[in-house]
């Protein structure tokens, strides 16, 4: 024990000595402009940083990475609150409610509550790993294939639990994030799936793109739209970042839980913090009584996936450092600068150095985890009042600059121009879907958890057949999955009743509405359209590749037959039609829609052509232009579009932006 303690403090010391704590402040400033980037990423820039850390010293290279790596979580939520963009993928749970509350001139309380509930989540984290190592072994070892399998039923099924008035339309949309996770060449057989041909799909469709296209790409048509800036209202007396800061203490067993979610669940390789925010955010619908808030501004919704992204990063780092397993991406790449350094990952980190061990080392990540994130929220609330500010700017001069970021980060997963085309897919396809009412953050959870469900269904099925259904553990998440449905299913029939009761004395729906109803009704039958062509398509699949699609594709098929039939005899409820959509005149109304649409696909073009380092000046130019600002206006933000652009993106980070077909 006197050896633990002496390590931990070791661990600390060695931070403050020589270039340590200079290359983690540097690390950390890395950190803070990869988080508000969309697209960068932090897996992105810990490769592109492995180069560096060659002649560092072991507690200097881990310092900077981790300095770099334990903020860009907390910055990436800047983005998603202010703009509905995820900074990191890891935010993108944070824009349901986050962004909504921007949107009411409370931009401000939701950083603050955000900041501190990272803070909070990151701190548990780091403790976790220093405390949580003797239990590890025994808890990876207790969760078999069929174990994480149902894990990740169950998660999805917490996250389609919140899909308010149809569970159907959540399992459809669930059902087809995981169907979707399948295109690609499977891994183990090299069989294309879906691929139609197009090499770009044989590495499958991005999380990056498809989630800007769903939330982004709507948001951006909205304001166009209202011709309005994000902040539809002004700051009331609840917009303060302190008030923020007290709703995290306010709910604090829920950052804890949330913190405690994110940590242990990042323990098991796999469920990384795209996962783990997903599962955060639905047990802070599930943990709420009045569940109607969420999607609309409700702070819990912030606090929640704001803790256990930060969170993530501690647990993850356990069985890394413990057992030499990476369990995500990141830490995959951390182990290339383990290697790099010439440190083996393993028992041989948790024994002293007297012992030949690297136990300082290990504790020096603790403290690194928790000094990076001091100082992150620390530099953060001195600028939040300032960042609030951003959602009172006009929308026309946001809309370029956010069009820029969305395609940037759309394109830097993968450096492929494809993806852009998958952002406007999307795009269109979550507009749809938001403006009839069917629920997206499912589609999110059901991609993320794709590879791992089918993976786990595949081992399971090969090595225990159909007996695995019965295996205890396995039963009791099942028992959990059925009540995660039936009971939300219980009270949304109650609900029903009461409604059917007070809608008997309402007027008759306007003509209007019968329009919603229908194209509800043209977007089922796609549904059922596309899932009989897939499975069609997939019949000549072997045994391997086609499990998981057959498994997944039959029960949804069936389920968005049954969805079309409800919408095509009006037995769906209709929903009511928005207040901002009376204010604007039809007329002004299709008028804006075409014209944000167009601008948005033009934009892509321009990039198609010219190229980013053309296209990102000259489309914001134009758009500028066209919307009759002032010249010196016009000129400012272009030159800046530019200067931030070249100068940062070419020639600092040496990104790879394509020249455009032009100049190919």
């Amino acid at each position: 024990m006197l050896e633990m303690g002496s390590a931990f403090l070791s661990g600390l010391t060695q931070l403050f000595t020589g270039t340590t704590f200079s290359l983690m402040i540097f690390g950390i400033a890395i950190g803070f402009i990869v988080g508000i980037l969309p697209g960068l990423g932090g897996p992105t820039t810990l490769a592109l940083m492995l180069p560096f850390i060659v002649k560092m010293k072991p507690v200097e290279a881990f310092a900077f990475l981790l300095g770099m790596q334990a903020v860009t979580a907390t910055t990436g939520d800047i983005t998603s609150i202010l703009f509905g963009v995820p900074g990191e993928p890891t935010t993108a749970a944070t824009i349901v409610d986050g962004h909504p509350m921007a949107k009411k001139g409370e931009a401000g309380r939701a950083l603050g509550a955000a900041l501190m509930s990272s803070l909070v989540g990151a701190v548990f984290g780091a403790f976790a790993l220093a405390l949580a190592i003797p239990i590890v072994k025994p808890l990876i070892l207790f969760f078999g294939s069929p174990e994480l399998f149902m894990l990740s039923i169950l998660g999805l099924t917490f996250v389609v639990s919140l899909s308010g008035e149809s569970l159907l339309k959540g399992f459809i949309v669930g059902g087809t994030g995981l169907f979707i996770s399948s295109i690609g060449l499977d891994q183990v057989s090299g069989i294309q799936r879906f691929t139609f041909g197009k090499d770009f799909l044989w590495d499958g469709i991005g999380l990056v793109p498809v989630t800007i296209g769903l939330f982004a790409i709507p948001e951006i048509v909205d304001l166009a739209i209202k011709g309005t800036s994000i902040a539809e209202q002004d700051v009331g007396k609840l917009g303060g970042v302190w008030e923020g800061v007290k709703d995290t203490f306010r709910h604090f067993w829920l950052v804890i839980r949330c913190s405690a979610l994110g940590t242990y669940t990042a323990i098991i390789p796999g469920m990384g913090a795209a996962t783990t925010q997903w599962l955060a955010y639905a047990h802070a619908v599930q943990s709420s009584p009045d569940r109607e808030r969420f999607g609309k501004g409700a702070i819990e919704g912030v606090l929640g996936p704001g803790a256990a992204n930060n969170s993530t990063l501690g647990g993850s780092f356990i069985t890394t450092v413990a057992f030499g397993i990476p369990a995500s991406l990141s830490m995959a790449i951390l182990m290339g600068a383990f290697i790099i350094q010439g440190i083996v990952p393993g028992p041989n980190m948790l024994i002293p150095e007297a012992m030949g061990g690297h136990l300082s080392l290990t504790f020096s990540f603790v403290w690194t985890m928790i000094i990076s994130n001091v100082i992150t929220v620390a530099i953060c609330f001195l600028f939040l009042n300032q960042l609030a500010n951003v959602t009172r700017i006009r929308g026309s001069l946001l809309i370029p600059p956010i069009l820029l970021l969305i395609y940037m980060g759309a394109f830097a997963e993968k450096n492929a121009i494809e993806d852009l085309t998958i952002v406007l897919l999307f795009g269109a396809i979550g507009l749809w879907m938001e403006k009839i009412e069917w629920p997206r953050s499912p589609l999110v959870l059901g991609l993320v958890l794709g590879p791992l469900v089918e993976n786990k269904l595949f081992l399971s099925t090969d090595n225990y057949g159909l007996t695995w259904l019965v295996r205890p553990t396995v039963l009791v998440l099942i028992g959990l999955v059925l009540a995660g449905i039936l009971y939300p299913l219980l009270k949304e029939g109650r609900k029903r009743k009461r409604e059917e009761q007070r809608q008997a004395l309402a007027p008759s729906p306007i003509s209007r509405e019968k329009r919603r109803v229908s194209w509800a009704a043209l977007f089922s039958f796609l549904l059922v359209i596309v899932y009989a062509g897939a499975l069609w398509q997939s019949r000549r699949f072997n045994f391997r590749a086609g499990l998981f699609p057959w498994t997944i594709g039959l029960p949804m098929f069936t389920l968005a037959l049954i969805q079309f039939v409800k919408d095509l005899t009006g037995k769906e409820e209709k929903g009511e039609i928005k207040e901002s959509d009376r204010e604007i005149p039809r007329s002004v109304f299709t008028r804006r829609m075409i014209l944000i649409s167009s601008w948005t696909f033009g934009f892509y073009v321009a990039i198609y052509i010219f190229g980013f380092n053309i296209a990102s000046p000259l489309c914001t130019f134009l758009y500028l232009l066209i919307s009759r600002e002032k010249w010196y206006l016009n000129a400012l933000i272009t030159g800046g579009t530019f200067a931030f652009f070249y100068g940062f993106f070419s020639l600092i980070l040496h990104v790879p932006f394509p020249s455009g077909l032009l100049f190919q």
